[in-house]
């Protein structure tokens, strides 16, 4: 046996890391599970590791040989101490079983115990080793059951010392450490539950894009210099496998990964990373090989250019198998797609026949068992059931056993489809997930949009089903989706350690990984509350108003707030942005200054731009209100809508310029204003980002701002909350139990001289906070009920606003119900509105789903896999109604598709008291293949509303709501008595007594 002094990598053929044998279940004896570093200690242990060399064998796999390097380097940077790479009294020890002769010898003289390590799938084993050499004292023994499962190893070793593994993607300084400690005991982190985990780069123009050419060097291809060359993969392959990720969909925007760089498929297989392809690019090569080289009617393989099976079959075979060939005499691991989509992200030119794709799998086998000399089944395989291909799986298609089935969520993070265990497949299942999108709707790929709850849902309704095969989610640019992606592959490793009742221990670690202890509660609740607003609406989507027409039709309008003036809902929503945007930034202050620019490029940008995109877009459609309006103040917010416009510039340039000394140069480039903007660049605007011939336009405010002449003299004018108008312009009625926000009047000057105004009540029960004073732009003014004094029942009043030599008249309603047999929540305003959570009564399996929903939690049936047959999961909730009549309760829920295995829908049933349950299949003209408008406003508003209508009397009543389906997530419902207004998010909750 012989040490080597350096590491060296593998030379020519680099082998493949695993056979893709299935792990066996956990067996007695075995070492402890622990968290990812548990097992390190700063203030003592059994072996310290500040010091000891990193030892590891030559006959070592080479990416095995690396993360040994890169262990030193992270004790290095935690102790300021860099470990050398020969035996010493005290050793690091670094090896594969039945690979390493270190590991192996110390198996056989019985010093090292590898049960339940031995045989398993990527599992590591850590340990304190005494005198397991001659002339070694202790060691601390980094071993895997293969390759991949001691690179695993090494790296939770690096995450538990400090180093997190964001560590060069966002500049994060580990804490330095004069002590680090090994505890005693054996050590793993167990076995990952998923078998293939890892992510998709896409959609990553301009950002990364831009950036990574500039930073890492043009593409090495002829005529392609924005391709992505192998020192950005190897950044890519390390952040992949720190996080025990082992798989990669390589960037197609344009790119091709084999072309780009020749050593892009040799330098994965020496990092270890099992190499896909998308959705769209089967045989192990990306669909732009194709375009960079077929054209004008001829292609390399003699054929028509045609990206179509029926018209260039001959050629379009060829071509797979160069990639087949490819990958067999490069001898990198990969994963094969099968089937075959459009060129461009889109359905197959040649139809949707069944026999026709039933052709074109089984000729890829073909190809597969003739390049490879071994049967089909040797070789992984994927066929993913994107969009339109689910179709084909929904008509009775099925490819052979072996093949891992993909099903996918509808690209905005709502799974399709669940496997049916019905039907077992021995290549198992797999799940493609999305945290970034290009299409349908409207882009959203700016900033993280995440929220944790939510994908925790769907994760688990995953695992729940028996996915388990393999696990990619769409990231992206990755940088910008650090948290969403690493929870990702953190619960594919070990999703019974992450139930959502942990969620925010996720959090506190995944702060404190990043930027201290101190710091780890607050970040981790700006985090979760971030997660949380990002989620009511992309910020892509801050412009567009989706409402459904008389005659059912959707009907979007990229002119307006999604948000409402009424129940100051577009002011509340700006104003809690506000709120984090500025703890957010005290956060920061506080950081000592090693770690700010990784507070800024993990959390702070992300928070403190988009609470500026909020606040821009409030000052923009209120200028526009008040331009309308013909008031003063319309240009001051004009002009804070441009100076919200050069905030968003200043931060991209802090981003870009100012961290890391420059490093992201030209990464924050992301256009996410001007959506929508036809004139300006063209059909696509609706959902495409602002660009033309492919390239980025910078934003402008859209829709412009107006600006308007504002006269010398004064005017008076009334705006009345709630948009009322007409000859007697009314308040929203008042109530004793409203819990919508006060009543209001804004007294606003139409010119430039300031005047005094009054406000006269016409009856004593009114009550205003400002009856007189001046204005010189503009005055709200509260009103109120004084209930001592107004009368029992309905009555009416109304406010003379005087000023400037004019008045205005307001009426005012207040609705003062009998206190007497009022129970549970009760109406005011015309409506009540609950929260899911807030039930008198569960029956049947529920659980709570804390922050899932838009304004709180929602309420899951539980199991998500049902179970109950007729038996329906119900929900009970008491209300008390003013009068009699025919009323419409919404139900808001979670925008989920039908993905049951035997269920066409997904429903719910509501009724009141012992009335018969009415049904409402929540995905009725909903498409989430074809992704048609109905689904876009689900999944645009990010939550599902359906309508019932019963007839009911006045008094006390029960709601009742009844979960038909598994996977319904309900989270809030409100009663329309008549006097409902339309808002983004529902009214605040009704008052319950």
């Amino acid at each position: 046996m012989s040490v080597r002094r350096r590491t060296v990598l593998g030379a020519a053929a680099v082998p493949v890391l695993s056979p893709g044998i299935a792990w066996p279940d956990a067996a007695g004896g075995g070492p402890r599970v622990t968290d990812p570093g548990a097992y390190i200690s700063f203030t003592g242990g059994a072996f310290s590791l500040v010091g000891a060399p990193v030892v590891v064998s030559a006959q070592e796999h080479p990416g095995v040989v690396r993360v040994a390097g890169d262990l030193r380097a992270d004790i290095e940077r935690v102790t300021g101490v860099r470990p050398g790479s020969t035996v010493a009294r005290h050793v690091v020890l670094v090896g594969t079983i039945g690979r390493s002769p270190l590991i192996d010898g110390l198996v056989a003289s019985g010093k090292l115990d590898v049960t339940g390590v031995r045989g398993r799938w990527e599992t590591s084993l850590q340990a304190v080793v005494e005198h397991p050499l001659p002339g070694v004292e202790k060691a601390f023994v980094i071993a895997g059951s293969d390759p991949r499962g001691t690179i695993f190893g090494a790296y939770d070793v690096s995450y538990g010392i400090g180093v997190s593994p964001w560590y060069w993607w966002d500049d994060v300084p580990p804490v330095h450490r004069d002590r680090v400690w090994v505890l005693p005991g054996r050590h793993t982190q167990g076995t990952p539950a998923v078998k293939y985990r890892g992510f998709f780069i896409n959609d990553e123009n301009p950002a990364l894009g831009t950036w990574a050419p500039a930073h890492f060097g043009p593409g090495k291809a002829p005529g392609h210099p924005g391709g992505f060359n192998a020192d950005f993969y190897a950044r890519v392959f390390e952040v992949l496998l720190r996080l025990k990720g082992n798989y990669l969909w390589p960037a197609v925007w344009g790119r091709a990964f084999a072309e780009d760089d020749p050593e892009n498929h040799r330098r994965a297989a020496e990092y270890g990373v099992v190499m896909g392809t998308s959705h769209e690019a089967p045989m192990m090569r990306g669909i732009e090989e194709w375009n960079r080289h077929a054209a004008n009617g001829t292609d390399p393989y003699g054929g028509t250019g045609e990206w179509s099976y029926l018209r260039n079959p001959t050629a379009i075979r060829a071509y797979w198998r160069a990639g087949i060939q490819r990958m067999a005499d490069q001898g990198f691991e990969g994963v094969v797609t099968l089937g075959m989509r459009g060129n461009g992200d889109t359905g197959l030119p040649d139809g949707d026949g069944i026999e026709l794709m039933r052709e074109i799998i089984a000729a890829q086998r073909g190809i597969i068992e003739e390049v490879t000399g071994r049967p089909a089944a040797e070789t992984p395989q994927v066929w993913t059931l994107y969009k339109e291909v689910q179709r084909y799986w929904d008509r009775g298609l099925r490819v052979p056993d072996d093949v891992t089935v993909v099903l996918t969520d509808d690209n905005w993070g709502n799974i399709r489809k669940h496997p049916s265990p019905a039907e077992p497949r021995s290549g198992g299942h797999g799940l493609y997930y999305h945290f970034d999108y290009v299409g349908a709707g409207r882009n959203y790929k700016w900033v993280d949009t995440a929220n944790l709850r939510n994908v925790w849902d769907q994760l688990h309704q995953a695992h729940a089903y028996g996915n388990h095969g393999l696990w990619v989610a769409n990231v992206g640019d990755l940088k910008g989706n650090e948290l969403p992606t690493q929870f990702f592959l953190d619960y594919a490793w070990n999703p019974d350690r992450w139930d959502i009742d942990r969620l925010a221990e996720w959090e506190r670690g995944y702060a404190r990984q990043n930027f201290g202890e101190e710091a780890a509660r607050e970040a981790a609740e700006v985090l979760a509350a971030y997660g949380r607003l990002q989620a009511r609406r992309k910020p892509e989507l801050l412009n567009r108003r989706i409402t459904l027409a008389d005659d059912g039709q959707v009907v979007y309008d990229d002119r307006q707030t999604p948000f409402s003036f009424e129940h100051r809902e577009l002011e509340r929503v700006t104003q809690e942005w506000r709120e984090l945007g500025r703890r957010a930034t005290r956060i920061e202050r506080r950081l000592p200054a090693a770690v700010r620019d990784a507070w800024f490029e993990l959390v702070g940008y992300a928070v403190t731009a988009t609470a500026n995109l909020y606040a821009l877009r409030e000052a923009e459609f209120t200028n526009l209100r008040y331009a309308r309006e013909g008031r003063a103040a319309a240009n001051d917010r004009a002009a804070e809508a441009e100076q919200g416009l050069l905030r968003d510039f200043a931060l991209a340039e802090r981003f870009n310029s100012a961290v890391a000394g420059g490093k992201w140069q030209g990464f924050q480039t992301q256009p996410h204003i001007d959506y929508g903007d036809v004139d300006r660049y063209g059909p696509n605007a609706p959902w495409q980002q602002p660009e033309k011939d492919n390239v980025a336009l910078p934003d402008v405010l859209f829709p412009a701002v107006r600006r308007i002449e504002v006269p010398e003299a004064a005017g008076l004018g009334v705006s009345v909350d709630g948009g009322g108008d007409g000859d007697t312009p009314g308040l929203p009625s008042f109530s004793p139990y409203q819990t919508r926000p006060q009543q209001y009047v804004e007294v606003f000057n139409r010119g430039r001289t300031p005047f005094d105004y009054r406000v006269e009540t016409s009856v004593p029960w009114l009550r205003v906070d400002r009856p007189r004073g001046r204005v010189a732009r503009q005055v709200r003014v509260e009103v109120r009920v004084d209930w001592s004094r107004a009368p029992a029942g309905r009555s009416a009043g109304s406010l003379t606003v005087s000023g400037a030599g004019e008045s205005v008249t307001v009426g005012c309603v207040a609705e003062k119900p009998s206190a007497r047999g009022l129970r549970g929540f009760v109406e005011a305003g015309g409506y009540v509105a609950i929260d899911a959570e807030h039930h008198d009564r569960a029956v049947g399996g529920w659980r709570r789903l804390e922050g899932i929903g838009r304004t709180g939690a929602g309420m899951a049936a539980w199991p998500v896999t049902g179970g109950w047959g007729d038996a329906w999961p119900l929900l009970e909730y008491e209300v008390t109604l003013l009068s009699a009549g025919e009323v419409t309760v919404w139900a808001y829920l979670s925008p989920r598709n039908p993905a049951l295995p035997a269920t066409a829908g997904l429903r719910y049933a509501l009724s009141f008291d012992d009335d018969r349950p009415q049904p409402v299949d929540i995905t009725a003209g909903a498409d989430d293949g074809l992704l048609n408008v109905v689904w876009a406003r689900n999944t645009s508003d990010n939550v599902n509303r359906t309508a019932t209508r019963h007839t009911v009397g006045s008094g006390v009543h029960r709601l009742k709501f009844w979960a038909v389906d598994p996977t319904v997530v309900v989270q809030r419902l409100v009663i329309d008595t008549g006097g409902l207004t339309p808002t983004c998010l529902g009214p605040l909750e009704s008052r319950r007594v």
